[in-house]
């Protein structure tokens, strides 16, 4: 792994933290004052998940459960009801056993110490670090997919991140951040709000980049993605839109649902059986006497 020399790493520190000192979005969960519950819930819902889609929600869900003690409380179903489209539905199941665990072994505050964040329900690399640095100020790398695809293309020259995270992608983003604890925890969000909305991966605005100078991926000429094709995952008649109108039928509906019902809404009744059984065995559908179907209580 060769590094920026110290002079341009500085210069490139200094123009993305000025870059984002006048460019930041407005996120509720970055304002002063936000709790760590509510940082911890924007990470989990932001997963795989555009932000223009999880702002609403958030603020639903922070309205109604300001506490991982009130959100444990709550039954798994309303958690599962209260989701909605947001997509990747588990994800609501692994939040309600994440507030069980805080209220459980952590006295109903979000545990700061990355070993506690990793042992936690839903809780990966990216988001014990970025709950570590965003709510509670520790100076850790936080690597997510625009930040993988900044560092590739100004510090490596490759147009375009691997498809999964690796170890020497970890190690640059250690080796890069700054040492100073505030431009730090300042750097982590601004390097992947720069990625978010300028070094985009299919048409970077590289014309408005604070450090096209030094942008190793610009000095080679900008060289085009030559690896094997990346195709987005198909969705139409898939099983993932099956579960998704099945369980959508059932937070439509606050009593049980018939199979008939719905073998109304998904008619395959191959796919309709396999989604369904997939759903009872996530936890995130229960089924009852009669061929019936609820959400979890």
């Amino acid at each position: 792994m060769r590094l920026p020399s110290p002079t341009r790493l500085a210069r490139v520190h200094a123009h993305v933290l000025h870059w984002y000192a006048v460019h930041e979005r407005p996120l509720p969960w970055r304002a002063p004052g936000t709790s760590a519950w509510g940082v911890f819930v924007s990470e989990i819902m932001a997963q795989q998940t555009p932000v223009a889609r999880v702002e609403p929600l958030w603020h639903e869900w922070l309205t109604r459960w300001p506490t991982p003690a009130e959100l444990a409380a709550a039954a798994p179903g309303d958690a599962v009801r209260a989701w909605g489209r947001l997509g990747y539905p588990r994800r609501a199941l692994r939040l309600h056993e994440a507030a069980r665990s805080i209220v459980d072994r952590h006295d109903g505050q979000v545990p700061t110490d990355l070993a506690d964040l990793l042992a936690l329900p839903g809780v990966g690399t990216y988001t014990a670090a970025a709950v570590a640095c965003f709510a509670h100020g520790i100076p850790v790398p936080v690597v997510d997919t625009n930040v993988r695809r900044v560092l590739a293309r100004a510090v490596t020259g490759t147009p375009l991140a691997a498809p999964a995270l690796t170890t020497a992608e970890s190690a640059l983003a250690a080796a890069v951040l700054p040492a100073d604890r505030h431009d730090a925890l300042t750097w982590n969000v601004a390097v992947m709000e720069l990625g978010a909305l300028v070094c985009t991966a299919r048409s970077p605005r590289c014309d408005v980049c604070p450090i096209r100078p030094d942008c190793a991926w610009q000095a080679a000429g900008a060289p085009p993605y030559t690896g094997p094709a990346r195709r987005g995952q198909a969705w139409a008649g898939t099983d993932r839109q099956a579960r998704g109108v099945l369980l959508q039928a059932l937070r439509d509906s606050p009593a049980p649902v018939s199979a008939a019902a719905l073998k109304a809404v998904w008619p395959d009744d191959a796919q309709r059986g396999r989604c369904l059984d997939g759903l009872v065995a996530d936890g995130l559908i229960e089924p009852l006497a009669r061929r019936r179907f609820r959400l979890p209580r």
